[in-house]
């Protein structure tokens, strides 16, 4: 037999049941290969629903194997094949629904008055909406966001003749979260998580010294005759983030990228607060054929505390991020004026 053929059964089987909820038994016959054939009889509309979700491919599979294994066939004298009549009581399950039929209101079956729940479009509704979770319900998943950063001053980003002015390749933004993803309703979610960051700014100038005193942090040029190769100042801070979602195509748990598919639009922005763990500051250079490093573990006057605004935007299974911070890098006179920003992409 060919299960192709199911879908067409199916069809048929509700137009000729669709027309009256409480009619006499209806029968479909449906003439399958050249001796065989299938029969239908429904009694009670409230069957369609449970019909919906059915595994009718385990089914038939089921019923050809006990045909298989019967010895209810016989050959009569011109050789064709003749056969008694036999009939089984194969039950409807919950084990053998498939996985998206999760409710099948068994307990309904000799109920005549099945109501509004019969509607086979707000059956679909309510399907749908299993599948997208209620609301409340909260989903986990693990983000990293890898980018680049920079910083603003007086909002627009240092001259290159500042010696604090960086290099936005090299200077790497990279952090990894814990984040809740909690629906608020259609289309509203909330992301809030836990996580961990690292800054590092490449200075443009590759001999870049950062020192401190009592007055404040220093920046100045290694004059030793040897081959710099990189200068930065790194900063490494625990946070937290709080980012309400619009996501338009309304999916309980975003794609990634590796996912290569996904749909809709997505858009974000709210808070994060960060507090600093380590600092340090790492100058590189060749001196007589050999690769030396220099690193100074310090405060340098950096805020222990960040917070800011973050952006986060996605279409299909790719999502940018912009975090900008709202507080000044260094402490108050003992710097100069800089907001950090990082821009990436989350994985």
């Amino acid at each position: 037999m060919n299960l192709k053929l199911i879908p067409a059964i199916l069809l048929t089987l509700f137009s000729f049941t669709a027309h009256s909820q409480e009619a006499p038994a209806d029968t479909v016959i449906v003439p399958l290969a050249e001796s065989s054939k299938i029969i239908f009889t429904i009694r009670n509309r409230s069957d369609l629903h449970i019909l919906r979700h059915y595994n009718f491919q385990e089914l038939f599979d089921d019923i050809l194997q006990k045909l298989e294994d019967s010895e209810g066939f016989t050959n009569d004298s011109s050789g064709n094949a003749a056969s008694t009549t036999r009939e089984e009581d194969w039950s409807i399950s919950s084990a053998e629904k498939n996985d998206s039929g999760n409710e099948s209101n068994d307990e309904d079956d000799d109920n005549d008055s099945y109501g509004h729940s019969d509607d086979d479009e707000e059956e679909e509704q309510k399907w749908q909406r299993s599948r997208r979770g209620r609301i409340g319900q909260t989903w986990q998943s693990y983000n990293i966001d890898l980018g680049t950063n920079n910083y603003l001053a007086e909002d627009q980003f240092p001259d290159a003749s500042e010696l604090y002015s960086v290099r936005p390749w090299g200077s790497w933004y990279l952090a990894g979260n814990s984040v809740q993803r909690t629906r608020l309703g259609k289309n509203i979610f909330v992301e809030w998580g836990l996580g961990v960051s690292w800054y590092s700014f490449k200075f443009q100038e590759n001999n870049i010294l950062v020192q401190k005193d009592e007055l404040g942090v220093l920046f100045s040029t290694d004059s030793r005759d040897v081959e710099f190769i990189k200068s930065k100042l790194s900063a490494t801070f625990i946070n937290a983030s709080l980012v309400p979602v619009l996501d338009f195509g309304d999916h309980s748990r975003k794609s990634r990228i590796w996912d290569g598919n996904g749909s809709g639009f997505r858009f974000g922005v709210g808070p994060y607060v960060g507090y600093r763990i380590s600092s340090k500051t790492k100058l590189v250079y060749e001196e007589n054929g050999d690769r030396e490093k220099e690193k100074d573990r310090d405060n340098f006057h950096l805020n222990n505390l960040r917070y800011g605004f973050r952006l986060q935007l996605g279409i299909r299974s790719t999502d940018l991020f912009v975090n900008y911070d709202m507080n000044e890098l260094f402490a108050k006179d003992k710097g100069p004026k800089l907001n950090a920003i990082s821009f990436g992409l989350i994985f």
